[in-house]
Order: structure tokens, then sequence, then C-alpha cells
């Protein structure tokens, strides 16, 4: 992956706490002074808005793109025909206003190679991702890794650390 600005994602298997890993590290991240972009993969169908709405009613009268934009947020909707439209995730980055951001942080696509940090929990029985992904640039676990682990091990219940690993030994080493 490519980008005018640092990528880092977040890679674990379902239920670790991705995404309540992320809501506590973005104010932590930018107390640092980042602008934070963030993409999030789904597996899953979802709807942005709901019926009644303006903009759930036109793309649902057959509009391919739909922008909505008020004072304070933009968000554009497109529709894929099939799921082999969905665009692929340096796709997803190009189409991301890097002037606006200083880093990007991806939630999911733990298939692709580019920087990563492991979430882990012991108590889920699954693998580690590490071991055969060698773009997982750092483990956060709440057990014991694995003797003779070659990457940082954090803390995933110390948030805090975490932020200061991004920053630190991430963001300003990019």
């Amino acid at each position: 992956m490519r980008a005018s600005i640092p990528i880092l994602g977040f890679s674990a298997y379902s239920g670790t706490g991705k995404t309540t890993l992320l809501r506590q590290l973005i104010p932590l991240l930018k107390a640092r002074d980042l602008r934070v972009s963030v993409i999030k993969h789904a597996h899953h169908h979802f709807e942005l808005d709901f019926p009644g709405k303006d903009s759930y009613e036109l793309r649902k009268a057959g509009a391919d793109q739909t922008v909505i934009c008020t004072t304070t947020r933009m968000a554009l909707i497109t529709e894929f025909d099939t799921p082999s439209a969905e665009p692929d995730l340096q796709q997803i980055i190009d189409s991301l206003d890097t002037e606006r951001a200083d880093i990007i942080l991806v939630e999911g696509y733990k298939d692709i190679h580019f920087p990563k940090i492991e979430l882990h929990r012991g108590t889920m029985g699954k693998p580690f991702l590490y071991q055969n992904d060698t773009s997982v640039i750092a483990l956060a676990c709440d057990d014991s890794p694995p003797e003779g682990i070659k990457i940082p091990v954090l803390d995933i219940n110390d948030v805090e650390a975490i932020a200061e690993f991004i920053y630190t030994d991430f963001f300003l080493a990019n």
C-alpha cells in the first residue's frame, strides 16, 4: 500500500476488539495533534441512512453515487452491482484527501501486506497472525506472547502505550 502519509492497519479475528480499541486510540492520537483518517472494512451489508431520508430514497431510486453534504460533513455512497466491484484497499486509500490527514488507520484487510498491529486475546483460542504475516510490526495482546517473538509486544489493555507506540515508533519513524 502506498500513500503520501503513513498507513497502519489493525489486524485481528472478529470479536477481538478492533473497533473498541480504535475508538479509544483516535482521541489519544488527536491529542498528539495528528489528523486521523480511518478505513473500516465490513464483511456484511450495511446502510448509512434509512427509509424516509432523502439520501436513502434517491439511492434506492437508482442513483449509482450519492453525495450527502452538510456544513459539518460529507459522505459519498457508491453502489456496487456485484461484490467483485468493491474497490481494493489501494483504490480506497487513493480516494482519501491526504491533505486533510496525517495518518490512515485501517481496520480489517488482514490478508493484505501493509504495516499492521495484530490484536490478540488468548481467551479466543485463535492462532497468532504475525507468525504468517511479515507485515505485522507489533503485537498487542492480553497474555504472554510466544517465546522468541521478534516484534514489539504491547498490552492490548494499555491504550495509552499503544498510542505512544503508534506516534513515536510508527508515525515519527515514517
